[in-house]
């Protein structure tokens, strides 16, 4: 799966060491300003403006200032830099929040139950266009809410096989954004882990059974353990303390090594994650480079830098 409009997916190791695997890309969803080129997150605050575009217009000769409605399943304090690089993006393509736009974040703190009430709340603001972030669960929420508002989403989910969109090439209805398909690849970091560590037999794997993807990411990393001749050790997590008590139990259950299968609550929380992995000294597998940048011994998947 190579093309000159797609993002390849990296091997990180620490201290951060990458090579490149054309096996998964960001995808971008129907015509985008960036197709032809890497999609980045500054291409993702281009389809916002795009997308924000003709309703902003409208608002234009009105007294109040037009609203984007910035929608998240995680929490505000790991994001901060998104959220920066987010107004950043806005402001390149003319848009600063106080001067003619503003932003009304909802943030579901890692609680995708809270998300329906989330967007509804937005749609009730009459915002111009929803930036529904942190994975399907948030788009599908905003999708739900509404069919006119314009929403722009990222996904690590086929976006047709869930049904956010038509087809790539032409979305359809009021949905457009970028899959990375990250949750697509949780066998290959399997294999990645297992090519690291051939010596390692049982395998705990860290999953949140919220995530909207859990079941279909767990069920590939069982087929592929099948394959490989692995033992697993399936261990969930919602919360912090979860996260804890998941690390704790190690003690107990020694595996050899550690899977993290992607979810946006984890991502939010890695600092914690990447702590509790070298503190029980296991070897782990990631989704993101930003955990082998915490510190993480390894980490597989897109680079959105």
């Amino acid at each position: 799966m190579s093309g000159s409009g797609l993002l390849a997916c990296k091997l990180t190791r620490n201290p951060i060491s990458s090579i490149t695997n054309p096996c998964c890309n960001h995808v971008p969803i129907g015509v985008v300003p960036a197709l032809g080129k890497a999609m980045r997150r500054r291409d993702f605050i281009s389809i916002v403006g795009s997308a924000a575009a003709w309703p902003l217009a409208a608002f234009a000769q009105q007294p109040a200032l037009p609203v984007i409605g910035f929608l998240h399943s995680t929490s505000a304090g790991p994001n901060a830099g998104a959220v920066s690089a987010f107004r950043e993006g806005l402001k390149q393509a003319g848009y600063v929040e106080g001067q003619n736009v503003a932003i009304e974040f909802r943030w579901a703190d890692g609680h995708y139950d809270r998300l329906p009430a989330l967007a509804t709340d937005l749609v009730r603001e009459r915002v111009a266009v929803i930036a529904a972030l942190g994975g399907q669960a948030s788009a599908l929420a905003a999708k739900a809410a509404t069919s006119t508002i314009p929403i722009v989403f990222d996904t690590g989910e086929d976006p047709v096989k869930i049904g956010l969109v038509v087809s790539f090439g032409k979305p359809g209805g009021n949905a457009t954004g970028i899959s990375m398909l990250t949750n697509e690849i949780e066998a290959k970091r399997l294999g990645l882990l297992h090519e690291l560590i051939p010596t390692a037999p049982t395998i705990a794997v860290l999953g949140n059974p919220d995530a909207p993807a859990h079941d279909v990411q767990l069920k590939d990393v069982r087929t592929a353990a099948l394959a490989l001749g692995l033992k697993l050790q399936i261990l969930e997590a919602r919360s912090a303390l979860e996260i804890d008590n998941a690390f704790a139990s190690f003690n107990q259950r020694r595996p050899d090594a550690l899977l993290v299968m992607s979810s946006a609550s984890f991502n939010s929380r890695r600092n914690q994650i990447v702590q509790l992995a070298a503190r029980q000294a296991i070897p782990a597998m990631y989704e993101h480079r930003l955990y082998a940048m915490a510190g993480g011994l390894i980490s597989y998947g897109i680079d959105s830098n």
